[in-house]
Parts: C-alpha cells; structure tokens; sequence
C-alpha cells in the first residue's frame, strides 16, 4: 500500500512540476501603478454558465495528502530571494514527505501568458491568472508555492480574496532596495539606473509592501548580517507546522 501511494504522489508530482513550467513568474517591468483598494474581479464575458461541483471535496484529498492545501505567495522587489527561498522550501517540504508545486520565473510568458505584454492592464491579468492557477492546486489539496514580485496589494488582495480563510499565506521578503541593486542578478538594476529599462519596480514604478503579511522574512538577522535562505526557509517551514498546514484536519 505504501509503494502504491508513493507511485501516486510522484506521478502527481510529475505532473504538477510539468504544469508549472507553463504557470510561472512575473516580470519588474511595468507602464503603470494599480490603485491600492482591494476590488473584486470583473464578471468576464462569460454567459450561460452554471458552477458544476465535483464529486470528491477538499476535505477528502487533504485527508488523502495527510496535508492542507494552501497557498504561499512570496512577494518582494527583485533580487529580495523570493525564488531562492521558495525553492528551498520545496526541497524542505517535499523531506517531510508533502506534496507541493512551485510556480516561480518568467515562464509563464512563454505559455500560460504568452499573450500579455507589460501595461498595467496586462500586469494585472497576469496575477489574476497565476491566481486562479494557485487556487486550482490548493483546493486539490497541494501546498503551493507562488513566486512573483506582484507589486500592487491590490492585485494581492483580490487572489487573497479568492481562496478560502486560511488558504492565502503572504510571504513578504523585506529585503532593502539597496541589497537587492547589489545582487542585480539579471542586471534589470542597472538597465533602469542606466534609463535603459523604464517602468523597473523599486526605480521608477513603486512596490506597495504588504501592510499585514501572514510572515515577514527580514533580509538580516540579529546579528546584522545577511540570512541564508536555509534560514529563512526553516522560518517559514516552523510557521507551517505551528498552524497544522502540514496534516489534515482530524476527524
């Protein structure tokens, strides 16, 4: 029984790593600033159409994962980590034997979101999507992780809003604008200082930071120096653990 369930959860594991491949990232660069008032999605174009239900609830496949599902959205300004951490805490979780799925880079507009450009019109497309992505994961019962600088709380609030009490984890890497310029690690900094790069999150297009984020992962520790994303991984690890994200509800 126990080779049958472990063959189950690498087959799904397979499959969500190849789904996220599609589903993933956000860029720095945009036209515009969103308002900060937390608005409710529009209706769409939609017509006709009724919510079918499933037949196998929540409860059920987190009773399966011995988990609950749920989403971490890691949101920072670029260079703050947010990938680094998030993909040690995958390695982490999956050590504890959790099913989870990452969605992190610019992949996503190589698939998923390959028809959006940058304005800001199209920059909130993009979150509403990963958004509704994210929620699909965590009402199937997997821990999932979302990696994206996502600027705006307004757009954090709506895919907040989205998911059930509980389901939405703010994750913000409160990292200083000026340790994020040193690491530059795709050289964006230096293309915006250079004017090369207009519209660059934290140069010239503001970032809101989260005004009651579930976890706050200081860039230094006690000490001064700068945290290893071990570190600030095991932080968020203990937080999930405390709050029983990582069994399923009792009966």
């Amino acid at each position: 029984m126990r080779r049958h369930a472990q063959t189950i959860i690498t087959s799904v594991n397979a499959m969500a790593s190849c789904t996220v491949n599609l589903f993933a990232g956000s860029s720095a660069v945009t036209k515009n600033s969103q308002l900060s008032t937390c608005t409710a999605y529009d209706v769409g174009e939609s017509t006709n159409i009724k919510w079918h239900e499933g037949g196998v609830s929540r409860d059920a496949k987190e009773q399966l994962l011995n988990q609950k599902g749920c989403v971490l959205w890691f949101t920072g300004l670029s260079g703050s980590g947010k990938s680094t951490v998030a993909c040690t805490l995958e390695h982490a979780l999956i050590g504890e034997g959790k099913l989870t799925t990452l969605m992190d880079g610019d992949n996503i507009r190589h698939g998923l979101n390959s028809n959006l450009g940058f304005s800001s019109t199209d920059r909130v497309e993009n979150i509403r999507r990963i958004g509704e992505v994210s929620k699909l994961f965590a009402d199937s019962g997997i821990i999932t992780l979302v990696s994206f600088i996502s600027p705006y709380r307004n757009d954090r609030c709506k895919v907040r809003e989205r998911l059930q009490p509980g389901q939405f984890i703010e994750v913000y890497m409160k990292v200083p604008l000026s340790v994020c310029e040193t690491r530059d690690p795709k050289g964006l900094y230096k293309k915006a200082r250079s004017g090369q790069l207009k519209g660059f999150t934290g140069i010239d297009d503001p970032y809101e930071e989260p005004e009651n984020a579930e976890l706050v992962i200081e860039a230094a520790g006690p000490d001064g120096n700068l945290r290893r994303p071990e570190d600030q991984a095991a932080q968020i690890l203990e937080y999930l653990k405390l709050k029983g994200y990582l069994q399923a509800s009792q009966k």
